[in-house]
């Protein structure tokens, strides 16, 4: 296993402020390019009673981004979309390793879950 420099925990926060953010189970339906991105991916998430395009960096992590497709994953649903190379994100990807310097790799269930099952 590659030894990492771990990054610093981050500062303390309240519960209160951690129950505002909103981590939910998603299945990655769909993995799409994003014309003149060299590293964004576009991801169709189904969350159960809807769906959400989320987009991500992982181009230059992962030799073939559509691995992750039939995937579940877990995201964050509740923050502002924002616009990027033209498209549009509405949530965010939980990885695990980038703030250490790994390829990231995707924060799963440990079993299949409904898609929209919130964590925490």
């Amino acid at each position: 296993m590659k030894t990492i420099q771990r990054s610093p925990v981050k500062p303390i926060v309240s519960i209160d402020l951690l129950e505002k953010v909103d981590v939910r189970v998603g299945t990655v339906l769909l993995v799409e390019e994003v014309p003149g991105s060299d590293k964004l991916v576009k991801l169709t998430v189904d969350f159960g009673d809807h769906k959400r395009s989320i987009l991500v960096g992982m181009k230059l992590e992962r030799w073939n981004p559509k691995e992750v497709e039939e995937k579940q994953a877990l995201f964050v649903v509740n923050l502002t979309p924002r616009k990027m190379m033209g498209e549009v994100s509405e949530g965010m990807l939980f990885d695990i390793g980038y703030a250490d310097g790994l390829t990231p790799v995707l924060a799963v269930p440990e079993k299949p879950v409904p898609d929209g099952t919130r964590a925490g």
